[in-house]
């Protein structure tokens, strides 16, 4: 049985980073991002919007936190992850999200000054070495 489990997205932050931190103190950054798709139909282009939950822990969380903005344009490289809960009432929910193993930032946003921010990777990653 083969698992795979790797996504590349490069889209605009929808929101400002959210920061907490775990009971035993590691960074975690969750944020959006707008991902685009273009198509034709019927000869008409046309463009659709997904919007993507994004969390990043550790040092690539800190670092997002620190730099980014909403409408910065971001490279994400990551995971799909599902978690499920069941509320207090009972009622049984899911979310997908991507956890982020690196957080690359692909310039600053018009308005901002050129100043360049360092991109955010994490450092215990071993995924490099895909032997295909």
């Amino acid at each position: 049985m083969v698992d795979f489990n790797r996504v590349f997205l490069a889209g605009n932050l929808v929101r400002d980073p959210e920061m907490r931190y775990t009971p035993s103190g590691t960074a975690v950054a969750s944020f959006s991002i707008a991902v685009n798709r273009c198509y034709r139909q019927e000869g008409e282009l046309k463009e659709e919007v997904s919007y993507i939950e994004v969390v990043a822990y550790g040092k690539v969380g800190e670092t997002s936190g620190s730099y980014l903005k909403k409408g910065r344009a971001v490279l994400v490289e990551g995971r799909i992850q599902q978690r499920r809960w069941e509320t207090q009432e009972g009622e049984k929910r899911s979310k997908v999200e991507i956890v982020a193993n690196r957080v690359h930032f692909l310039g600053p946003r018009r308005e901002e000054a050129t100043e360049e921010a360092p991109a955010a990777s994490s450092t215990n990653t071993v995924d490099d070495d895909i032997p295909f």
